[in-house]
């Protein structure tokens, strides 16, 4: 059963990624394929924040059905970062972000593929949850990969966080992977390692490739969490340079599958002429999909093909495998890992910086809880040269309030950084209003 509603949601406007079904409003994925689409019913997680009093106001700007890392992959609009107007808010969960840094609602839901809502709050600067996969309810969420994402949450506070988390958390009776979460938390609270792990953080050794921007905050952080109490140690994570290749196949290989359906015949995109089925189908993928999308589709359907898939697909979901394995060892000894969200600071966007295959590179961080399916909470690190530089610290299964937790300690005494142009035009309106 889902969580009791917190009583602090009653009233509490959010805002609402649109690949997430808000009855009566558009669910269009950011694609012309969906366009005119207004969702019949509501999503699970939206149901339950509506019986908390949380009110929906509005949808928010995503990369083409989840794929891309700059919101820039969107058919329909264009969203920038509030820290700056010629820079990414990330993606594909960048409208949530901008949302939330720039003071336009106190958190917003977005869906986390492989850190589309960690790699967003990170360049926005803010927090962002990513839970475990099963704990939210994917009711009501238009599918990209759906063995990989869930619905998370983005907020400026940790509280609103935790508030919200109770609330849309628990099984659903509409979606069979949902997971009985208090069960699950409590069994990792309960576990024999828990004493041997408690106040022990694992960090990367080297620098991992890292801009050095990212690099002096990440040993900024680890420091942080040396004086703060806890015990560092430093690890050599095997399988990290295998997580992207192997999340790609994964991710495009279920997008063919998922988006087979959009055929302009039951719904879809429709040309305005097509003189066969065909060709109905034809134009409708043609016209309806972007290039990224596309792209993905090919890949899919590729490393799918008969002769392929024990090339490339079997030995995805192998490393997929051994990737969970050494996490779950090395859970056994700490409580979190602590990661940067990307390797390199918000990047400009239109490709100047990061081209598109660097910036799927730069999901190396964020793919590892995807493939475990196991919660990681982004959360803003320190402000280099004027930009956000955003961390994030992953757990085992049920452990998002241990990391939220371990998030307060390290913040304790900090205060919420908002972007300077947020500030300034808070000072003008206060100006105004004397």
């Amino acid at each position: 059963a889902a969580s009791a509603a917190p009583a602090s949601l009653s009233g509490m406007p959010y805002g609402v990624k649109d690949n997430i079904a808000v009855k009566g409003q558009p669910l269009t994925c950011g694609s012309r394929m969906l366009e005119h689409m207004i969702a019949p019913y509501n999503a699970t997680a939206i149901d339950r924040l509506n019986a908390a009093g949380a009110r929906a106001i509005g949808k928010t700007n995503m990369d083409e059905f989840g794929m891309g890392s700059s919101t820039e992959n969107s058919a329909l609009a264009k969203t920038v970062n509030p820290w700056g107007a010629q820079l990414a808010p990330g993606g594909s969960s960048g409208g949530s972000a901008a949302a939330v840094a720039a003071g336009l609602v106190p958190f917003a839901l977005g869906t986390d593929t492989g850190g589309s809502v960690r790699q967003p709050a990170g360049f926005c600067g803010v927090y962002g949850l990513k839970p475990t996969y099963g704990a939210v309810s994917r009711y009501g969420l238009v599918a990209y990969a759906s063995s990989l994402e869930v619905i998370g949450i983005l907020s400026q506070d940790l509280q609103v966080m935790r508030d919200v988390f109770a609330c849309i958390r628990g099984k659903d009776e509409k979606d069979q992977t949902t997971i009985d979460w208090d069960q699950i938390s409590a069994a990792h609270e309960g576990s024999s390692a828990a004493a041997q792990r408690a106040g022990k953080l694992a960090f990367i050794r080297g620098d991992a490739g890292l801009h050095p921007d990212v690099a002096a905050a990440y040993q900024k952080t680890k420091q942080l969490a040396q004086d703060k109490g806890f015990q560092v140690e430093e690890i050599d994570l095997g399988t990290l340079d295998y997580a992207v290749p192997a999340y790609y196949t994964i991710a495009t290989a279920e997008a063919s599958a998922n988006l087979a359906r959009y055929n302009g015949v039951r719904y879809g995109h429709r040309p305005d002429y097509a003189e066969t089925p065909i060709e109905l189908m034809r134009k409708s993928r043609s016209e309806g999909f972007g290039d990224e999308v596309k792209l993905r589709i090919m890949l899919g359907t590729y490393v799918l093909r008969s002769g392929f898939q024990d090339q490339y697909y079997v030995k995805a979901q192998k490393i997929r495998t051994k990737l969970y394995n050494e996490l779950a060892q090395l859970y056994q000894r700490v409580e979190g890992l602590v990661l940067p969200v990307f390797p390199t600071p918000p990047f400009r966007l239109g490709g100047v910086e990061l081209d598109n295959f660097q910036q799927k590179q730069g999901d190396r961080f964020t793919t590892l809880a995807n493939l475990a399916g196991l919660p990681a909470c982004a959360f803003p690190g320190e402000v280099v040269n004027g930009l956000p530089i955003g961390m994030q610290i992953m757990g085992p299964d049920g452990s998002e309030e241990k990391l939220i937790s371990t998030i307060e300690v390290l913040q304790a005494g900090r205060s919420f950084v908002r972007p300077p142009e947020y500030q300034q035009l808070l000072y003008s309106s206060c100006t105004e209003a004397e």
